[in-house]
């Protein structure tokens, strides 16, 4: 299956501006690694810090833009390879994914859950409500059509008693960091075909720049044995979301390349 490799630019609902330049040192090193020709998608603007409803509107043009991009590289028949800067971005990847793939387990690798509604946030921020938009809780304005049976929790540690209640509720499968998180990942994916969403923040803080930083996360040796049996199924599309380009506004900037060391067993299966 042919890569597609796209790289988002444009304003998600960020609350800084160093997400825009880590999405494209992510595929920029993917493109190095894979031997790939990399489409962008939207220009860098400053970010707003603002109300959902504020971002959502000032991203909608590029979310538009990205959310065709994913269609016409499903109707080709390519695999989905993309650095979508924040989380937000997946309001407009997930229903394509969902719409061309809807066999497919989206696992959604977070410290957060994102399922809040705009009505249960607490904070009115975009990426907050990332997933509850694909599964139908909201209209975004891009669609839905994912279902809470093609979910799957990876590393969540800071949820809200809404999101709680919703896992209870669609008894929507929670895979907690600690040991045999790999098993535990396996038997909830269950052979299905797979969509991975990677936000770096589900890794303990410290090892990549990311905007929020929780501990008791997933270590690079997790992630790598995740990457492992998840590699065992079929892999329709892989985004990583929330890498940082650096540790602050005016630090250096950080490699991505032990994150993406780590997904070595998922890339690897990509070139088969």
């Amino acid at each position: 299956m042919p890569i597609a490799l796209t790289c988002f630019q444009g304003r998600a609902g960020d609350h800084n501006d160093l997400a825009i330049p880590g999405a494209k040192s992510i595929a920029s090193h993917l493109a190095q690694k894979l031997g790939l020709e990399t489409v962008v998608i939207g220009e860098p603007e400053p970010a707003l810090n603002g109300h959902w409803t504020v971002e959502l509107e000032a991203a909608m043009p590029a979310l538009r833009s990205m959310q065709d991009r994913f269609d016409a590289v499903y109707a080709a028949g390519s695999f989905s390879l993309a650095a979508t800067s924040r989380c937000a971005v997946s309001l407009a990847t997930l229903p394509a994914v969902a719409r061309h793939h809807d066999d497919a387990v989206v696992v959604w690798f977070d410290s957060h859950g994102d399922l809040n509604t705009p009505d249960a946030s607490s904070t009115g921020y975009l990426g907050g409500l990332a997933l509850s938009g694909p599964l139908g809780l909201w209209q975004s304005g891009l669609g839905d059509g994912l279902s809470f049976g093609n979910v799957i929790l990876v590393g969540q540690r800071d949820l809200d008693p809404f999101e709680i209640e919703l896992i209870d509720k669609h008894q929507i499968p929670h895979i907690r960091p600690g040991a045999d998180l790999a098993e535990r990942l396996a038997d909830a994916v269950a052979g299905r075909p797979v969509y991975i969403h990677l936000d770096c923040d589900v890794l303990n803080p410290g090892i990549v720049p990311t905007d929020y930083r929780h501990d008791d996360g997933l270590t690079l040796d997790d992630l790598g044995a995740a990457s492992e049996v998840l590699a065992k199924s079929r892999i329709v599309g892989l985004e990583i979301a929330e890498f940082q380009n650096a540790w602050s506004a005016d630090g250096e900037p950080a490699s991505p390349e032990p994150l993406i060391e780590a997904l070595g067993p998922l890339l690897a299966g990509l070139q088969r």
